[in-house]
């Protein structure tokens, strides 16, 4: 697959670096700003869950995250600053967990997603326990969520309330007639906890299927009202339903409930990398 150098993806270029072996890495300060991260503790927060997805896929994080200094002008005098030099793969992750609804972050997303690197992640996956895999499916459905919510409004979906029934429809086809209260309800769940951060790997993916083609058929066919769009999204569901059981699957409200939510998941593994900060094994940035 050869480099992506269209022009609208001429700012990463830009701030590319070439060491003198030939390896190439960026500044995790000049990525900031190129995604428009005016506080760098915010910046940080995203390079933090990357590390955590690194960690996921097998890749050594001191070796696509790797922790330098700078010297900064401050004034009449410099000051050192925390820096990392970030691998190609190290940027696509941090673009995969930025905030989607920046359209910077969509087009870095396209410019990092290196054939290799997702093929790297998909022959691994298998490997992964299923803590680490609901993690890995996690900036997947982030992602394609933003999508569908923009699709969605481009449709004529406007309001929270018409968005919510929006919802409903997709989550009833996929299902069986099962509404977002029914779900929480047969999960055990809290009226504030979100249905997704509660899903296995399995009803993450079909979950993930659905929002994939929803968005992909509100855009090719052009639905400009909301009566239509919710009856894509539950039609969509259907259709997943319907391939989950000619494969003899587990239907999706059957399928095990975590006890751990992914934001639970996600805590758990960053204080596991800072306890590795502590013990000198790795560096994080304050």
């Amino acid at each position: 697959m050869k480099e992506v150098k269209a022009p609208e993806y001429v700012m990463f270029e830009e701030i590319k670096h070439i060491r003198t072996d030939g390896s190439e890495y960026w500044s995790a300060r000049e990525l900031a700003s190129v995604l428009n991260y005016t506080e760098w503790r915010n910046f940080v927060k995203v390079i933090e869950k990357a590390m955590i997805a690194c960690d996921n896929s097998g890749h050594n994080i001191v070796h696509d995250f790797v922790d330098v200094n700078k010297m900064v002008d401050a004034g009449v005098a410099s000051k050192s600053i925390k820096d990392y030099e970030l691998s190609r793969y190290a940027c696509y992750l941090i673009v995969q967990n930025g905030d989607p609804r920046k359209e910077v972050i969509a087009l870095g997303q396209t410019y990092f997603a290196i054939q290799t690197h997702r093929q790297e992640i998909r022959d691994k996956f298998n490997q992964l326990d299923e803590d680490r895999r609901r993690l890995v499916v996690r900036g997947e459905v982030k992602h394609y969520n933003q999508m569908l919510t923009e699709a969605a409004r481009d449709a004529g979906v406007i309001t929270a309330k018409e968005f919510a029934y929006f919802q409903n429809k997709g989550y009833m086809g996929l299902y069986g007639g099962l509404t977002v209260e029914n779900i929480r309800d047969k999960k055990g769940l809290r009226i504030r906890d979100k249905i997704l951060d509660f899903m296995g790997s399995a009803e993450r993916g079909a979950n993930l299927f659905r929002i994939i083609y929803t968005e992909d058929i509100l855009k090719r066919d052009s639905i400009d009202n909301a009566e239509d769009a919710n009856e894509v999204h539950n039609l969509v569901g259907r259709e997943v339903r319907e391939a989950i059981k000619r494969i003899r699957g587990t239907m999706p409200e059957d399928m095990p409930t975590p006890k751990k939510s992914i934001s639970q998941i996600e805590k758990e593994q960053l204080a596991e990398l800072k306890r590795k900060a502590d013990e000198g094994s790795l560096i994080l940035d304050e």
